[in-house]
């Protein structure tokens, strides 16, 4: 698979200085550079192909390369800092024929040299992350496994104290009586009067209370109510139609039980 380059930083100023060879391995000293005379000026683009980081120095207008130097560790040999100051560094460079020279960079401002110590960390802080998830797919048996077992002699308790049945539980549940249909009724409250018992389908009771009359009431009030008196049902209680017609006595309105209008 074809690695892309990736952009890691830029920096649009930078100075390149010649590096006295190192006499003892005290450190790089950038008081000795004649910071006041750069070798060359420039930009720096860091960009990573892969594990492998790029510092690249650039000119400003035409993008020209004028030193590359390939970092594969950081921190290591291919990036030093200097003991007099954080501006300072020293890289070593490289020509892809195996000739190797180490120089001087610096940062006009401090905050750039911030800026680029951070992407190296974090790029080959990436770098070990990808390695350690590439070990791990290759053998996952040596990974950490989760031991849910109990060891010998080990016991657990349960405090079940709390876990009391309450009452009126599903045990002493009373089943609801149900009414002609298959509705259930609620029982009646506590300490209320039960109601009426209701006459089952076809029976009537034994008598009914006979309507009282007031004065002024009509005739037709004792029609009402059921059943009627046995003389009332009798085969000749329609009475006389000839006298119908004419102006009826009070007898004749109380025995037949027609009413005039």
């Amino acid at each position: 698979e074809e690695e892309y380059e990736a952009v890691l930083c830029v920096k649009p100023a930078v100075h390149v200085y010649r590096v006295p060879p190192r006499a003892s391995n005290r450190g790089y000293r950038a008081a000795e550079w004649q910071l006041e005379q750069p070798a060359w000026s420039g930009r720096m683009r860091i960009t990573a192909k892969g594990k492998v980081a790029f510092i690249k120095l650039e000119d400003k207008t035409t993008g020209e390369l004028f030193a590359q130097a390939p970092v594969e560790q950081f921190p290591g040999i291919a990036v030093e800092s200097v003991t007099d100051s954080s501006r300072y560094f020293v890289i070593r460079i490289e020509d892809g024929n195996g000739r190797r020279a180490f120089i001087g960079v610096g940062f006009v401002d401090r905050g750039d040299a911030f800026d680029f110590n951070v992407a190296l960390q974090d790029h080959f802080k990436w770098v070990r992350q990808q390695s350690e998830l590439a070990k791990q797919a290759e053998s996952p048996e040596q990974g950490p496994k989760l031991d849910l077992g109990f060891k010998e002699g080990q016991t657990i308790k349960l405090n079940i104290a709390n876990m009391k049945k309450k009452e009126g539980g599903t045990g002493n549940t009373r089943p609801r009586p149900v009414a002609p249909g298959g509705l259930s009724l609620l029982p009646p409250p506590p300490g209320g009067k039960s109601s009426a018992p209701v006459c089952p389908s076809g029976e009537q009771l034994s008598s009914l209370p006979a309507p009282t009359q007031h004065p002024g009431t009509p005739i037709t009030d004792s029609l009402l109510s059921w059943p009627q008196p046995a003389a009332a049902a009798s085969a000749e209680g329609w009475g006389d139609f000839a006298t119908a017609a004419g102006s009826p006595s009070p007898q004749t309105q109380g025995n037949t039980g027609w009413v005039q209008f």
